[in-house]
Formats: structure tokens, C-alpha cells, sequence
């Protein structure tokens, strides 16, 4: 892969704090590309469960990006809020002209998530939050970036989903949401299809993110559920994304969901480590929707 693949290119990472989402963002300034680095977590608070900043990605994401032009601009972004959204890409519009890959990857994640609990026992809440963050929040970045993509002509929208599609895991809405996030990628592929913009989703397996790590400590009969799992790092799927952002075909993908171990493998991309991350369609399942 080379070190400016997207050198040029304008993204939008949502929730990249922390997590996947911090991953995304900095393999994707390393690879050139202007990102635009959003989330609720602007100042540090020793008090916090987790550590991490939008200002703190930013660092990361300049440091990366030093070698081949790229970059990030710290956007606070309250998911919940329609207007925080929309102001986002108005400023992407204005100060870029442009929008070539969104990658929606936050959802709020409540601690009753892992609870061994029914649904009913729940704060509904918490849970709404899961859906109103992971799913409608989606839905509303995709419309705002496909008002810039559309008119140029060009441009990935990129979904994060997971196994959790299609196999129980956790909490009713935890599925729900990467049901609805793999449906609502393929729809919106239809419609964009005629205006050459693409939209797909990428089921990732588990991933040590800081959160993570603090779950197979804290919450009982975690580690034991993944002591056998295959995991992989937070850049993983940012590896995965950047090339698939760079492909010339990318539209033949448009609609389809995808498992980013086997993306991997065909991208002939590994992990930060260089350890090839396996495919657990066997054991957990395979994706529904197939490229329109």
C-alpha cells in the first residue's frame, strides 16, 4: 500500500476519539488524506473511564500524516444533535469543496449493553441511544455527504457494521442497529448508483480498543467467551478502508456488505503487526447483501 494513496482526498470519521474510529482516522492522514476527526470527548478528564480526546486524535493523525501531506481537522460532534451534524459538513463543504469518503463509524455504547439482562431490564434510555447514535445519526451524516458527493460526482460511503448482523451478540438493539446499518448501506447504493458515489458496509470482527480491554477485565465471563476469538487492531479496518478507498473500481462493490478479514486478504493487507486477521463467516455468519 503506499504511504500516499489518498493524498488529496477529503474524509469524515465519525466518533474518533477512541477506538476504531481514532484507528481509522490516523492510517487514513498517514495515507494522505485530509480527516476531519469528530467526536463528543474535546477535553481530558482524569476522572473518565476512558482516555481520549478529538484533539488527541488530532495530534496522532498529524504525526502520521507528516511523511505524505496528510492531515486532520478536529470537529466537536454531539451525534444526537441533527444540527451539530449538518454544521459539520457545511464546514467541510466550505472549507474543502469537496467530501470523498465518510466513514460512519460511532455508536454509543451504554455499559447495560453487556449486561446479562433481559431487554426489559434495560435502561430504555441507554439503549434508544444505541440506535439513535449507531443507525439514525448514520442516516443523517449519509444524507449531508451525499449532498456534496453526488454533485461531483464521486465518493464512498462507508458503514461499519459487524457479525452482530446476522448473529446475537450482547443486547437486542446492539443487532438491530448493524441489521438496519448493512440494509440501509445497500438501499442507499441503489440511489446513488446512477450519480457515481458508492455505499457499502464492513462487518469487523472483535477489535482491542480500549473499551474492549477494559471489558475482557471487568465484565464476567467475557474473557472466557473470547479466549479463542480472533481480534485485531483498532487501524485493522482503517488498512482495509484506505484501500478500498483508493480502488478505481470501487462502484462494482457499491451495496454489498463485506467482512474485512476477507478484504484484507484480497487487498493483501494485514494487521500492524503483520498477522493475516481471519474470517469468522463459518463461525458467526456471512453478510446478506450482496453489490446492485
Amino acid at each position: 500500500m503506499s504511504a500516499t494513496n489518498l493524498k488529496g482526498k477529503v474524509a469524515v470519521v465519525t466518533g474518533a476519539t477512541r477506538g476504531i474510529g481514532k484507528g481509522i482516522a490516523q492510517v487514513l492522514a498517514e495515507q494522505g488524506a485530509t480527516v476531519y476527526v469528530t467526536g463528543r470527548t474535546v477535553t481530558s478528564d482524569p476522572a473518565a473511564s476512558l482516555p481520549g480526546t478529538v484533539a488527541d486524535t488530532v495530534a496522532l493523525c498529524n504525526e502520521r500524516g507528516a511523511g505524505s501531506g496528510g492531515s486532520a481537522v478536529g470537529v466537536a460532534l454531539d451525534l444526537m444533535d441533527q444540527s451539530s451534524i449538518a454544521a459539520l459538513f457545511a464546514r467541510v463543504a466550505e472549507e474543502q469543496g469537496r467530501l470523498d469518503l465518510l466513514v460512519n463509524n460511532a455508536m454509543a455504547i451504554p455499559d447495560s449493553m453487556t449486561w446479562k439482562t433481559g431487554f426489559w431490564e434495560k435502561p430504555l434510555d441507554d439503549e434508544l441511544g444505541i440506535l439513535d447514535t449507531g443507525l439514525r445519526a448514520a442516516y443523517i451524516a449519509a444524507w449531508h455527504a451525499a449532498r456534496i458527493m453526488v454533485p461531483q460526482g464521486s465518493g464512498l460511503i462507508v458503514n461499519l457494521s459487524g457479525y452482530v448482523g446476522v448473529t446475537y451478540t450482547y443486547d437486542v438493539l446492539f443487532g438491530t442497529t448493524k441489521s438496519g446499518v448493512d440494509r440501509m448501506a445497500r438501499d442507499m447504493a441503489i440511489e446513488l448508483k446512477p450519480h457515481n458515489v458508492a455505499s457499502l458496509s464492513l462487518w469487523q470482527g472483535f477489535t482491542f480498543t480500549e473499551r474492549a480491554i477494559n471489558n475482557l477485565r471487568d465484565v464476567p465471563g467475557m474473557a472466557e467467551q473470547l479466549k479463542s476469538a480472533a481480534g485485531s487492531s483498532p487501524e485493522f479496518p482503517g488498512r482495509v478502508i484506505a484501500a478500498l478507498a483508493a480502488e478505481e473500481g470501487i462502484m462494482a462493490r457499491s451495496g454489498g456488505t463485506f467482512i474485512n478479514a476477507e478484504l484484507a486478504a484480497e487487498f493483501g493487507v494485514t494487521d500492524i503487526d503483520g498477522h493475516e486477521v481471519p474470517s469468522l463467516r463459518q463461525e458467526r455468519g456471512s453478510p446478506i447483501w450482496e453489490p446492485v
